[in-house]
């Protein structure tokens, strides 16, 4: 019990002082998380926005339950897949993206962006359906339709985008396959958390674990703050 208010206390210690290491180490955490959900925003919402206005959906019979897995993917399993691609034995591997923040970013997309479009969908076909039916009478164009049915759904959306940036920051299998938890290369909270446990390191590995977890309270204070909650 003494090693454990020890290690608390040393962590504790180490947030106080700004510990330079761990500065970088947070601030590569959110480059890479916050690339990686910007581009799955950018590109899920108005994928899950069109199927979700959708009457019928093409391919509905095969691709939703596509979305609605890959909500569900293994983070290791798609590091394994994307370093099958950019290996230097790979389709891709002229890129040199292995063992980078850039290789990170994309493992971390293909985990956010099934999320976004899979609860964004959802989001939008929780919408009155009256109401997309006034905006066409009114001669919305589809473009105004869906950004109109998009402000209606918005808790929605804000939900789809908390919920993909949880999944990334918090994964470790990925991020360790393809980035290789390089020291000030690669090195992100999740897998700092466990090669300083491995190490025995606990004060920082506790240091680092109560900034993850303070990024996501500040994250879901965030969420609660734009729903208009007190």
């Amino acid at each position: 019990m003494d090693i454990l208010w020890q290690a608390i206390f040393d962590a504790l210690r180490l947030l106080w002082a700004g510990d330079a290491a761990l500065g970088g180490i947070v601030w590569l955490t959110l480059r890479v998380s916050g690339g990686a959900l910007l581009i799955a925003v950018v590109l899920g919402v108005p994928v899950g926005a069109w199927l979700g206005l959708r009457e019928r959906v093409p391919l509905a019979g095969c691709l939703l339950p596509l979305i609605y897995t890959g909500m569900g993917l293994p983070p290791v399993v798609v590091g394994l897949a994307v370093y099958l691609f950019i290996s230097n034995q790979g389709p891709l591997g002229d890129w040199r993206w292995l063992f980078t923040p850039t290789a990170m970013i994309a493992a971390q997309t293909i985990i956010a962006l099934p999320l976004v479009v899979g609860l964004v969908l959802t989001a939008v076909r929780g919408v009155d359906p009256l109401i997309p039916l006034q905006l066409r009478s009114l001669g919305a164009t589809p473009w105004q339709l869906a950004w109109q049915t998009l402000l209606e759904a918005r808790l929605g959306v804000l939900a789809a985008v908390i919920a993909a940036f949880g999944g990334i920051i918090s994964e470790v299998g990925a991020v360790m396959l393809v980035g290789g938890n390089i020291e000030g290369e690669t090195r992100v909270l999740t897998t700092a958390i466990v090669l300083e446990t491995r190490k025995g390191n606990f004060a920082l590995a506790l240091a680092l674990g109560f900034i993850l977890l303070g990024l996501t309270f500040v994250t879901n204070v965030l969420f609660h703050r734009l729903q208009g909650e007190k």
